[in-house]
């Protein structure tokens, strides 16, 4: 379905239990919300799970940027009133982790639990993103699939379809989106959000992730007093890489949170 929120037309979809705990999946950038498919058939029997396309992604509007992460949080919040959903459990890959926090630090009594997957608390390379955004606005997405992507699976994986439809996702991406969001990344902070006070959160982090890699993975941990799990043979993006796995630990973070009004 396509909603108006925010100013712009998003993209979403909305599967699984109708009046189960209320689930929101945040994919990663350079790709779209299909990136949880291979998770849905799990998520969908414990949840209602709702997936969107984020601003510059996938068929949701790409407006010029800059954006800022309270912006991509805003939007997602914009989508949930528009679906009338009080209270959801937030989980997302690198940024929509980042953006699943920042959610959070925006209104607290939205969120059940934050699951971060392959997240982290701010980048410790800012400049080099602020690099990227620029070029892509120069020379589009193509000149740097290579090098992003490769960060994406493990060299095992890097030929299988699964890897190949990746990097056709990234390849799809929106100019405007792409450098938008990382600029977002470039400028995040939420360090100083993070709290023990805070959701419950866990967080899962593949043992061969270069971009997050698991020491980052516990100083977000440490950061909101949550849990961490590693996937064994898993780089930065492990939805298709260890699909089973991942939802088998994304479901137990879901249903520890016990019975809740939606």
């Amino acid at each position: 379905m396509f909603l108006n929120a925010n100013g712009l037309t998003f993209h979403v979809d909305v599967q699984g239990v109708p009046k189960g705990p209320a689930l929101v999946l945040l994919h990663s950038l350079g790709t779209t919300l299909h990136l949880w498919d291979p998770q849905m058939e799990v998520l969908g029997q414990c949840s209602r799970v709702i997936r969107l396309d984020l601003r510059g992604h996938g068929l949701s509007d790409a407006p010029a940027g800059p954006y800022t992460m309270e912006e991509l949080a805003s939007d997602v919040l914009a989508v949930l009133d528009r679906l009338d959903v009080g209270q959801a459990v937030v989980a997302g890959v690198s940024i929509g982790g980042m953006i699943a926090q920042c959610l959070w630090a925006l209104a607290p009594h939205r969120v059940r639990a934050l699951i971060l997957v392959d997240s982290s608390l701010a980048t410790a390379l800012p400049a080099v993103w602020r690099e990227r955004a620029e070029a892509v606005r120069r020379h589009g997405i193509a000149p740097i699939v290579r090098d992003v992507a490769g960060r994406w699976v493990t060299p095992a994986f890097a030929d299988s379809a699964a890897a190949h439809g990746l990097r056709t996702m990234l390849l799809r991406t929106p100019a405007d989106g792409f450098a938008g969001c990382s600029g977002a990344i470039a400028g995040a902070d939420m360090t100083p959000h993070a709290t023990v006070e805070g959701p419950p959160v866990l967080v899962i982090v593949g043992d061969q992730d270069r971009s997050t890699p698991p020491a980052m993975a516990e100083s977000l941990r440490a950061a909101w007093g949550g849990r961490l799990e590693v996937l064994a043979g898993a780089a930065h993006i492990p939805n298709f890489e260890k699909p089973a796995e991942l939802a088998r630990v994304m479901r137990g973070g879901v249903e520890a949170q016990g019975p809740w009004r939606p």
